[in-house]
């Protein structure tokens, strides 16, 4: 029988999902000649290199894809039965919990569930990573994140959905637009700023396409970040939430139009892994989470 290490597991795990001994041995608080140590270990266990130096970092082995979704989901069990056993202690907790935010959510919402995580357990540690919409029931499913906010509809059994707060989209027009009332001719006439529907937003596009409406995309951008400083020295048009334009009308002088054609309000969502229901920490983040962003709303 092949006698393993739970550490040379978390490690195996850790690594294969940052690509980084750097970014590793933060992670886990350990040195990085300690996941050096830890890799040399797996790689005589396994006899494979398991991880190839390239530019783009640490790449796994065919032997390595195929042990992570293992040993992710063995290492996630693992946690989790342990968590059910103890009482969590927040107060005390230096648990380490990570969400998958928009940009906008960055903006928004990580100040208010910061804030509040950070008086109810100020030894806690939060990892913020980048929503990617079509992977984030697996991030929850294998505990890569413990929870994530979005206004994308995610309809999977593998994760539950509580919607926190409803917003509406707006169009807003850069300084230079000349346009005092925006119709239906008037936007597809427009040029337009998209931004990528990996951030959550892509009930516009669906809209959009089908309504068949034209629409000259001049810009196309990750981030909904980098809009308002375009927007400002520009003629273009952007599609956003009407919580987020009148930030942009303060802090820029942007002009705010209704849609001209009918689109269905947002309802922002927190989203966890029903795995998780049993995890004492994991509940207690969830509902750090809603709370802060009810009471911030």
């Amino acid at each position: 029988m092949l006698n393993i290490d739970l550490n040379l597991i978390r490690t195996f795990v850790v690594l294969y999902e940052t690509r980084s001994v750097t970014i590793s041995a933060d992670k886990l608080a350990i040195t990085q000649p300690s996941v050096s140590y830890a890799l040399s270990r797996l790689r005589k266990l396994f006899e494979d290199p398991l991880f190839i130096r390239s530019k783009l970092g640490m790449e796994p082995t065919v032997v390595a894809i195929e042990l992570y979704p293992v040993f992710s989901r063995s290492l996630s069990d693992i946690e989790h039965s342990v968590e059910r056993c103890r009482n969590f202690e927040a107060a005390l907790s230096e648990r380490r919990f990570t969400i998958a935010l928009t940009d906008l959510g960055e903006m928004v919402q990580l100040p208010l569930i910061f804030n509040a995580l950070n008086v109810l357990a100020p030894k806690a540690r939060l990892n913020v990573v980048p929503l990617q919409i079509d992977n984030v029931v697996d991030w929850m499913q294998n505990g890569k994140v413990d929870a994530v906010i979005c206004s994308t509809k995610i309809i999977d059994k593998r994760v539950q959905r509580e919607v926190i707060h409803s917003d509406s989209y707006v169009c807003v027009a850069g300084r230079s637009a000349e346009i005092d009332h925006l119709t239906l001719e008037a936007f597809e006439a427009a040029g337009h700023i998209e931004v990528s529907r990996s951030q959550g937003h892509g009930l516009v596009e669906a809209v959009i396409l089908a309504r068949s409406i034209q629409r000259d995309v001049r810009l196309s951008v990750p981030h909904f970040s980098s809009l308002p400083s375009i927007l400002a020295i520009s003629d273009l048009l952007a599609v956003v939430p009407e919580n987020i334009a009148q930030r942009y009308v303060k802090d820029y002088g942007l002009k705010v139009f209704p849609l001209p054609f009918p689109i269905s309000d947002i309802e922002i969502a927190v989203y966890w892994s029903t795995n998780k229901d049993g995890s004492p920490a994991t509940k207690w983040f969830i509902e750090v989470v809603k709370n802060a962003l009810i009471e911030g709303w």
